[in-house]
């Protein structure tokens, strides 16, 4: 359920502590009340070091700052800031917190670095270029390493656009929409739905590898935001709050509808997937809308009773959900993908770590015993001595081969069941 694939294993997840030149003051990303503490849009604070009250900078700024680093001359400190589908690098006054954004647009920042006379460097991504090295000169860009130069050139990439759509209630939701390169306009398209973790967390402007290997194999896909995602402010986040598959299940499927309304993909072919909480939305969707012939739910949860004691959410479930004893009918309305699986007619793949502490095995065993008993197809993938996030690179080869074979057996994109190696 974090944010980003496999940060229960990576030491440098998170944001620490930023010290001024001068080593009088720090800087760190300020939180929220502890009940909501995966709910969080991150503000800059300083404090002293000698001691005494912090001074929130960006309190009217009603999105989240990381990766926090202070200027040269201690008069300002640089972030990234999420905004609505992009990372933009900012730079806001130590004193009074006005923010400039130093590189914004259509675009990912993956991370910087500051240099002598606060010159910048950036890891810069789009969705039609993987991350490279640039030196930010200005507002442009001069390109310091050429990677992924040669593969690109030969390559031909399926176009990646963000639209606007309206959910069920009204509220706009935003997605990535990636196209097949040879996208014909008129004809329907076998379509997936890719759901984020999180769920705070985004689908950002950036190369997603995933995404193109699905276009290249024929398909449609769609990537949205929806509520309890960052990047849209604290209220959009918390819209879900100990209220998992509802709101969200209405955005991520009024973004199917969209696509489905303007012709593009195909009501009868349509597939869905995630990891963590990707795959925990995805259960959800499956179990309320019985139209998708396809899922991939990788280290997901439903019968959220059996988490409370044997992941790391202790502390979330006891704050968001209250006990299972004082609330139970919380606990039974947000486990009934599990509960009420014979709702559930989608031929469905699991996948999880064999070590995930995280979101562990024991959960994706019975969402596959669940459909396996009603004689639903269903197949359940363990990697062995992985956690959260998928790690080993054969691992990683071998999960994308099972996600195209899965998608390609039951909505028949042209030209899959080659390139997945079925007959």
């Amino acid at each position: 359920m974090t944010t980003f694939e496999g940060s229960d294993d990576s030491p440098e997840w998170g944001t620490p502590p930023a010290w001024s030149p001068d080593g009088k003051q720090i800087a760190y990303p300020l939180g929220d009340l502890q009940k909501y503490i995966y709910y969080v849009l991150p503000k800059i604070a300083i404090v002293p070091v000698a001691g005494g009250a912090p001074r929130v900078l960006t309190a009217t700024l009603d999105l989240g700052v990381t990766m926090l680093r202070w200027s040269s001359d201690g008069r300002s400190i640089y972030g990234l800031l999420e905004d609505d589908g992009s990372v933009h690098l900012a730079k806001f006054d130590a004193a009074t917190g006005k923010v400039e954004r130093i590189l914004a647009g259509p675009r990912t920042v993956v991370d910087y670095a500051l240099g002598k006379d606060d010159r910048i460097a950036v890891l810069h991504t789009t969705p039609d270029e993987p991350p490279e090295v640039f030196a930010l000169q200005g507002t442009t860009l001069r390109p310091l390493s050429k990677q992924n130069q040669e593969l690109l050139s030969q390559l031909r990439l399926g176009r990646t656009e963000q639209v606007s759509v309206k959910s069920k209630d009204g509220t706009r939701v935003t997605a990535f929409v990636v196209k097949p390169p040879d996208f014909q306009a008129g004809r329907k398209y076998p379509t997936i739905l890719d759901i984020h973790g999180g769920p705070v967390g985004q689908y950002n402007q950036e190369f997603t590898f995933d995404w193109q290997l699905f276009a290249a194999n024929g398909y449609v896909v769609v990537g949205p935001n929806p509520r309890g995602s960052s990047g849209r402010g604290t209220e959009f986040c918390r819209a879900i709050y100990a209220d998992w598959g509802n709101k969200d299940g209405q955005d991520v499927l009024a973004a199917v509808d969209y696509l489905v309304e303007k012709g593009i993909s195909d009501p009868n072919h349509l597939g869905v997937g995630g990891w963590s909480y990707g795959g925990i939305l995805t259960n959800y969707v499956i179990a309320q809308d019985t139209r998708f012939k396809a899922a991939c739910s990788g280290a997901s949860i439903s019968n959220i009773l059996a988490g409370y004691g044997t992941d790391q959410y202790v502390v979330e479930y006891d704050n968001e959900l209250g006990t299972p004893w004082s609330t139970t009918e919380t606990w039974i309305k947000l486990s009934y993908p599990f509960l009420k699986a014979n709702r559930i007619k989608t031929p469905t793949l699991f996948l999880c770590g064999e070590s995930d502490f995280n979101v562990p095995l024991l959960n994706s065993e019975q969402m596959y015993q669940a459909l396996r008993t009603q004689g639903i197809d269903t197949e359940l993938v363990i990697y062995p001595g992985q956690y959260h996030g998928i790690r080993k690179p054969t691992y990683l080869k071998d999960r994308l081969e099972r996600y195209l074979a899965w998608y390609g057996k039951y909505l028949k994109a042209e030209g899959l069941r080659a390139a997945a190696g079925q007959p």
